[in-house]
């Protein structure tokens, strides 16, 4: 008797507090990846941590003209670090030639806004005397304005490019549409 009258508790529990939930099998794709692309469309699913969240926001960087004209600028050296999210960009250390001198270039984003302060240029230098005898420095110069305002031109410029492009599509629509 206590076993029917705990099992009774425990599934009045999970129906009530929406752990189960009834579904029609008429409406669900018998086929699994089906589910899944229907459930992707639906915005369920769970990541391990994350159990109970639905969904989420998407954020494209190839909308975003700071981290675009960023990543045209710094498409010299190979990165390391690229994290849209957190909005950071750094690169591997890289030399011009097989000097024991290599940099390190991190863009911090602060604001999506095309302004001067809406990011931060660090770059830090490693001095190698041999392998495992390194100095690493911040490097604090004209460099890194150099780097931040060119990063804003471009940024600019790309802004300007894709209010152009909207503009040219943006069509009117007769009245009585």
């Amino acid at each position: 008797m206590k076993k029917l009258l705990f099992l009774t508790l425990i599934l009045a529990v999970t129906s009530s507090c929406g752990i189960y939930k009834y579904s029609d099998a008429r409406k669900n794709p018998v086929n699994a990846n089906e589910r899944v692309k229907k459930n992707i469309e639906e915005g369920r699913g769970f990541k391990l941590g994350e159990i109970g969240k639905r969904g989420g926001d998407f954020m494209f960087a190839s909308s975003n003209p700071m981290w675009r004209a960023t990543m045209q600028k710094l498409s010299f050296a190979p990165l390391g670090v690229v994290d849209y999210g957190g909005g950071i960009i750094v690169t591997d250390w890289f030399s011009e030639d097989n000097s024991k001198e290599e940099i390190k270039i991190a863009v911090r984003f602060l604001t999506n806004e095309i302004r001067s302060d809406a990011i931060q240029v660090i770059i830090h230098k490693k001095k190698c005397i041999t392998f495992n005898d390194c100095k690493i420095t911040n490097i604090e110069n004209t460099t890194n304005q150099e780097i931040k305002f060119a990063i804003l031109k471009q940024a600019a410029e790309i802004e300007k490019n894709d209010l152009s492009k909207k503009k040219n599509k943006d069509v009117k629509l007769p009245k009585n549409f």
